[in-house]
């Protein structure tokens, strides 16, 4: 690439955009206005699209137009600053921009819009705009760092040209990249279809519509039963922070919803560890519960419906029921069971629209198949097996997709820099 080093002052306009005040959330002169949360890495996320009074002064500062580049200028993750995505007027009239982001708008005679987009998204993958972040809880990278930033500029036509190319194969590498991910989706329901078709003695592995239909087709020689008549049905407790006795010798483990992250991936069957701890004497000052090792417990709030089984002697908060096995029941097909059954807990019995909830006398009136015991352990292990074979195809799957994203990284940060020409590349010859 001929050019030359320059900083992005050269290059582009760098404005920070205006500041959200109260007294501005009224007036004559409402437009819609983008924020942080609209833009992601190359993608603008218009679904949510905020409205301010912006004088009309203030409109010709901070209006956009198609081929200003916005950038994230702040945000609570340093992974997150940084991202950027072009504004094609996909929204008719005025449009303006709050001080989360910083607008780049190409100088006429001196850089191509398309090419400051993927100078931008080379910038954000490669670190450049982290380096430069500063502050504690909230990182920001200022409109004065962003204009002193390095960059190589070529002409206008070679930008052009760089941008042509990158256009063509960034595209090629996302059709690749979305098929690997068409084949994690088949992967996923293959998954869920085996763990029905498993706990409902099912011949078939195909996903009928509703999981609760293995009730109508399970073998003769099984039973359906009410939940509650093969474990004991419990409740969790959160006590009071206030209490002293609650930030006493604090050893035992307490299932919050801040661990249910760690059960969202179903390869986990058992929790272990949790953050929090409640000491003996908060226990016995509570109306909570120790549960033995084995226990099945399942979130009624916040990520409701996941399930887990006590990998030690645990208590839990109120978001949580918690099942006892009785001897006729293997808490891991319980799991099983109640992991099959999980899509149709949160459409058929979750409340509320926000923030959804599953309530206990909805939960008490669960059935499952029930085999018996030694064919539950039978079940319980070729999931396993099932799943192991399915989780070794998607990690490497994982690992495709990893790679090729990487590959397009590393591509749009040679081209932007002029490691090689692309107008003699491809890019299967230029990496």
């Amino acid at each position: 690439m001929s050019g030359r080093s320059t900083t992005l002052r050269a290059a582009a306009e760098v404005t920070l955009g205006r500041q959200r005040a109260p007294q501005h959330d009224s007036g004559p002169h409402m437009v819609p206005y983008l924020r942080a949360a609209n833009v992601k890495d190359g993608v603008l996320d218009l679904t949510d699209v905020k409205e301010m009074n912006f004088a009309p002064s203030e409109q010709q500062t901070f209006s956009l137009r198609p081929g200003d580049v916005l950038i994230t200028e702040g945000s609570g993750s340093i992974s997150a600053v940084g991202a950027s995505a072009v504004w094609r007027g996909e929204i008719d009239g005025v449009v303006c921009f709050q001080n989360t982001l910083l607008r780049l708008r190409p100088r006429d005679d001196r850089a191509d819009g398309r090419f400051l987009e993927w100078w931008a998204r080379s910038a954000f993958g490669s670190g450049v705009f982290a380096s430069v972040a500063s502050g504690a809880n909230i990182y920001h990278i200022s409109a004065e760092r962003v204009r002193a930033l390095p960059i190589e500029l070529p002409p206008v036509e070679e930008q052009r040209r760089i941008a042509d190319f990158l256009d063509a194969e960034t595209a090629r590498i996302d059709g690749l990249v979305n098929a690997e991910q068409r084949v994690l989706d088949r992967l996923a329901e293959r998954r869920t279809a085996g763990v029905v078709a498993a706990v409902s003695g099912s011949e078939h592995t195909r996903r009928r519509a509703s999981t609760l239909a293995w009730l109508e087709s399970i073998p003769e020689s099984w039973q359906e039963v009410r939940i509650g008549l093969m474990a004991r049905m419990g409740s969790g407790h959160t006590p009071s922070r206030s209490h002293p006795e609650w930030w006493g010798d604090c050893t035992i483990p307490w299932i919050t919803t801040g661990e249910v992250k760690q059960v969202r991936d179903d390869r986990l069957e058992d929790l272990h560890e949790t953050r929090e701890k409640i000491s003996e004497l908060g226990l016995a000052n509570s109306a909570a519960e120790l549960h033995a090792k084995g226990t099945v417990f399942l979130c009624r709030t916040a990520s409701a419906g996941y399930s887990g089984v006590m990998g030690s002697d645990m208590a839990t908060s109120q978001d949580f029921v918690t099942w006892t096995c009785g001897p006729r029941l293997n808490p891991y097909f319980l799991l099983w069971c109640l992991r099959a059954m999980r899509s149709d807990l949160l459409g058929r019995l979750a409340m509320g629209s926000t923030h959804k909830t599953i309530y206990v006398p909805d939960l008490q009136m669960l059935r499952i198949p029930v085999p018996s015991l030694v064919e539950q352990g039978e079940i319980v292990d070729a999931i396993r097996r099932q799943n192991s074979r399915i989780d070794n195809l998607t990690d490497k799957v994982r690992r495709q997709v990893e790679l090729l994203t990487e590959r397009r990284q590393a591509l749009i940060t040679a081209a932007v820099t002029g490691q090689f020409d692309v107008s003699t590349a491809s890019g299967s010859r230029a990496f």
